[in-house]
């Protein structure tokens, strides 16, 4: 019979309270996203009076038109709020959910083998309930200034007028997923001959238009019940491949949920991102933390020995990730004994400056069980914003649909998630469920790291975070090492190239520093390739008294000020354009 792993989930109220004598910054807001016309999106709610949250649930509507690839209404993510008046810390989890007739062996075909992840992402089974827009509606409830339809405005001026194929988009259109995109994205994406529509080409959807003018009047609950409801049901009930058992109650029923943010600290910061269901928030405070006791800023950015450390103490916190991280509200996570001090020194130890590990496996802490299954499996896609308003509100947004365009069905004019393949597809090994085994209800686990950092006085240092599947862990590390450590501007610790290990093979960034090091690396006992990475951050930092916006040169996102012009980031000649 199998055995749910017996975790323990650490006890914390659902707010981290910053220093009382924090005071916001009187300044102009700033929003930085993926896309030029998703940011000019939440300048231009900015400058309408809008809140951060505002502008941000702003970006993440115009997201949903420009980069339908990536997220959307069909898909969910997570928040991480810093509310400037209370000096407080809040976190919500608009995360899909599996619909409640998923068990164990949902990814399971008719022979009663596991599919492969190439396998289960086509069609409806691989759909999870999506969260997005309840999660704009949770944040614009609570933290918006705005009217509700406002924020919609720029998005349904996108999705009407049209709006123009850029190069990255052409990139993932021209290179199809075999077998996933049929009927109207088709025809929406590729001209008669089959052939990817060009740059500049306008593409304009009526359909999808339509349904964010409905939402925009009636409000988010004729997204979740109704007609909306029951199309989205009808797709992926219906669907030719892996159909789903998806209900409208799995719809009606969805809620965002408030979490407790994971907060620890780092060096004289207080670091604080997203809990559970979410693996992102302990694994990079694992990752800074079991390098603290190095002297990272003497070994410096261009040293081999900085970032074999970064390659170790990331193998072992993916180890940890992939063992113990699901969702809290069917799994219990030893989350404290993760975060304990005792635990973090004991796996530091592990960490050499002159030689590699011979064995990567998860560590045993505090509240975990004696026997675990650890099943990873590969994560993709998604989209990253940031928005700050002129009271110093701070508000970071990860969101997805999972892979490039999700699981290629669609309605509405919106493509609709694979997120339950974030699950693992095999849930158990010699008896014991794996933490992140698919449940009814169950939110899968994600790498997404929304992350706000704190200075001493608890003011807001700098908000981050990445788009780019399981990369988004090391992403974000590396980012908040390259500012505290090294003393980078947000803008060129994004732009750093990465040395990605979540296992013990490590893959060194092509064409960028982490190229040249690898000589130096393989001499350290690094096992390492050489290969592009689909990377993709943004981020807004306070420095000298204003904030200061940055967005990856490996994309095409921007940054802007509220009363202030574009600012894009100069193109990295060694760094290529992602390919996820």
């Amino acid at each position: 019979m199998l055995t749910r792993p017996l975790l323990a989930l650490a006890a914390a109220s659902l707010a981290f309270s910053l220093p009382a004598a924090a005071k916001p910054p009187a300044e102009p807001g700033m929003v930085s996203a993926a896309d030029p016309r998703a940011t000019a999106a939440g300048a231009e709610i900015l400058r309408a009076g809008g809140s951060a949250a505002d502008a941000a649930v702003a970006m993440m509507l115009a997201l949903s038109v420009v980069e339908p690839g990536h997220s959307g209404l069909g898909g969910g993510g997570f928040l991480v709020f810093h509310d400037a008046a209370r000096h407080a810390t809040v976190t919500y989890d608009g995360r899909e959910a599996a619909p409640k007739a998923a068990d164990p062996h949902w990814f399971y075909g008719a022979d009663g083998e596991p599919m492969t992840h190439a396998q289960a992402v086509p069609g409806g089974r691989s759909v999870g309930v999506p969260g997005s827009l309840r999660l704009m509606a949770a944040a614009h409830a609570k933290y918006g200034k705005l009217p509700w339809a406002r924020l919609f405005q720029p998005a349904i001026r996108l999705a009407t007028e049209g709006w123009a194929i850029s190069p990255r988009f052409y990139n993932f259109i021209s290179r199809p997923t075999p077998g996933l995109l049929n009927g109207w994205p088709v025809q929406y994406l590729y001209d008669a001959d089959g052939k990817a529509k060009i740059v500049g080409t306008i593409l304009k959807n009526p359909e999808q238009a339509a349904l964010l003018q409905q939402i925009a009047t009636k409000g988010p609950d004729s997204f979740y019940a109704g007609p909306t409801a029951k199309a989205i049901v009808a797709t992926v009930n219906g669907s030719p491949r892996n159909p789903s058992k998806m209900t409208e109650a799995d719809l009606a029923g969805y809620r965002v949920k408030e979490r407790a943010p994971v907060c620890g600290t780092y060096r004289t910061y207080r670091i604080c991102g997203m809990g559970p269901p979410s693996g992102g928030g302990v694994a990079v405070l694992q990752i800074l933390k079991q390098l603290e006791r190095f002297d990272m800023a003497t070994l410096g950015k261009d040293n081999p020995v900085a970032w074999h450390l970064f390659a170790e103490s990331s193998r072992l916190a993916y180890a940890d990730r992939d063992a113990y991280l699901g969702d809290p509200d069917h799994v219990t996570v030893p989350l404290a004994g993760l975060l304990a001090a005792d635990y973090i020194a004991g796996r530091s130890a592990l960490l050499s400056e002159t030689g590699s590990m011979a064995v990567i496996a998860p560590g045993k802490p505090a509240g975990a069980p004696a026997r675990v299954a650890v099943t990873p499996g590969p994560e993709h896609g998604t989209t990253d914003l940031v928005a700050v308003d002129h009271a110093g509100n701070v508000v970071e947004i990860t969101t997805t649909i999972e892979s490039v365009f999700g699981s290629g069905l669609t309605t509405n004019g919106i493509f609709l998630n694979n997120e339950l393949t974030d699950f693992d597809t095999v849930p158990d090994r010699d008896g014991y469920l794996a933490a992140n085994s698919v449940a009814g209800g169950k939110r899968p686990r994600s790498s997404m790291s929304p992350t706000i950092v704190y200075n001493p006085d608890g003011t807001v240092r700098i908000a981050i975070g990445a788009a780019g599947g399981s990369t988004i862990i090391a992403q974000v590390a590396k980012a908040l090492i390259g500012v505290i450590d090294w003393k980078m501007s947000a803008q060129d610790a994004i732009a750093m190239g990465l040395i990605f290990s979540p296992g013990q093979t490590a893959v060194a960034e092509k064409a960028t520093q982490a190229e040249t090091m690898v000589p130096a690396l393989l001499a350290l006992g690094e096992k390492i390739v050489v290969a592009p990475l689909g990377l993709k951050a943004n981020a807004i930092e306070w420095v000298g008294g204003h904030w200061v916006g940055a967005a990856d040169p490996r994309s095409e996102g921007v940054s802007q000020g509220e009363t202030g012009a574009v600012v894009v980031p100069k193109k990295a000649a060694a760094i290529e354009r992602p390919s996820e």
